[in-house]
């Protein structure tokens, strides 16, 4: 239950929803680097450029299409956040953990066969260095200060372009190019492409993306400290999933 006393999406069509947003997402991130691999071989930068627009541009559109259903996490990280500052249930978030990750890995084996790939190619991209693991802490903290900041201000309704924009940006400012997703990390181990990521560097990963997730969290509860409608704004990530939009939709 969302704290304004509407109730949420039922749970069942809440992971269905998270599932297939993760697995647009997976598919959109590695279908691009593969089709960016093909069409600018040789060119790492151009590679990266047209990877990340892709991804930013996918990205909000896909939060768009299903944030009114789930609120869009497709992250365990933020589904964490969101139960941490009371707009889900813990044992919502628990459930929604495998969607995630199975969308993902769904995902990655969607984008592998619509280019003409192995379903499965576990990739041999080793990412685990120390800069790499430092680039992960700062990608999620912010992801996650950015999500919350809007949400706590009353500005939820700007989180689809603006998480879009983040992540586009931060392809180019963290030297990971900024997974900042447990689920992602582990879709991407399923392809061996431009957008893979080795199965022995994804613990580590995983590990500093709780960490920038627990900063992250940290930070918005500072500089937005808990308020009497906050359970009720939390429930909104990242866009408002309530039934009222279903209920006006019958209505009409």
């Amino acid at each position: 239950m969302s704290g304004d006393g509407e109730s949420q999406p039922p749970l069942v069509r809440r992971l269905a929803a998270e599932a297939v947003g993760s697995m647009l997402l997976a598919a959109l991130v590695i279908g691009s680097g593969i089709a960016a691999q093909q069409l600018s071989p040789d060119q790492i930068g151009l590679q990266l450029v047209e990877n990340a627009a892709a991804t930013a541009a996918g990205l909000y559109a896909i939060i768009l299409m299903v944030g009114p259903v789930s609120g869009a996490h497709f992250n365990p990280v933020v589904t964490a956040v969101d139960a941490a500052f009371g707009g889900l249930s813990w044992r919502d978030a628990a459930a929604y953990l495998p969607a995630q990750i199975a969308g993902c890995i769904a995902g990655a084996v969607l984008a592998n066969l619509m280019f003409d790939r192995s379903a499965v190619s576990i990739s041999t991209h080793h990412r685990a260095s120390g800069s790499h693991l430092l680039a992960e802490v700062v990608a999620t903290a912010g992801l996650i200060l950015l999500i919350f900041a809007l949400v706590r201000s009353g500005r939820g309704e700007r989180a689809p372009a603006a998480v879009g924009a983040y992540i586009g940006a931060a392809y180019w400012f963290t030297s990971s190019t900024s997974f900042a997703n447990p689920a992602i990390s582990v879709g991407r181990m399923f392809s061996d492409t431009f957008a893979g990521i080795a199965p022995a560097s994804v613990p580590a990963f995983i590990a500093v993306q709780a960490a920038g997730g627990l900063a992250g969290y940290g930070l918005a509860r500072l500089f937005y400290p808990p308020t009497p409608t906050t359970p009720a704004q939390a429930a909104q990530v990242l866009l408002p999933h309530t039934d009222t939009a279903a209920a006006a939709n019958g209505a009409a």
